[in-house]
């Protein structure tokens, strides 16, 4: 959808393997890769993408600390120490100014 509304421009596009295949139809660059944000457009694929997407939304909009806190939420029981490790580990880079 992304792609359809001319949104990415040649960003990468990161997504599900089942959804890869109609997402490379758009003409779209796709990685192999968890996450990737530009601007205020940001791509996520695997089970873990709604917690990437929720998490960098949650940050940007909110703060880090809130975003960490949403994540924990939701963490597993016995796993919340490690799901927002790898959940912010993943999103944080893309916080910063001007990351491509």
């Amino acid at each position: 959808m992304l792609a359809t509304l001319g949104l990415l421009g040649d960003a990468p596009v990161c997504t599900d393997v089942t959804s890869k295949p109609w997402v490379m139809e758009t003409g779209a660059r796709v990685v192999d890769a968890p996450f990737h944000a530009r601007g205020n457009v940001a791509t996520a694929g695997g089970c873990m993408a709604a917690h990437y997407l929720a998490a960098w939304t949650i940050a940007r909009g909110a703060g880090v600390e809130a975003a960490r806190a949403v994540i924990d939420y939701v963490a597993l029981v016995g796993e919340k120490a490690e799901t927002v490790a790898r959940v912010m580990g993943v999103v944080t880079p893309f916080l910063a100014v001007g990351v491509e």
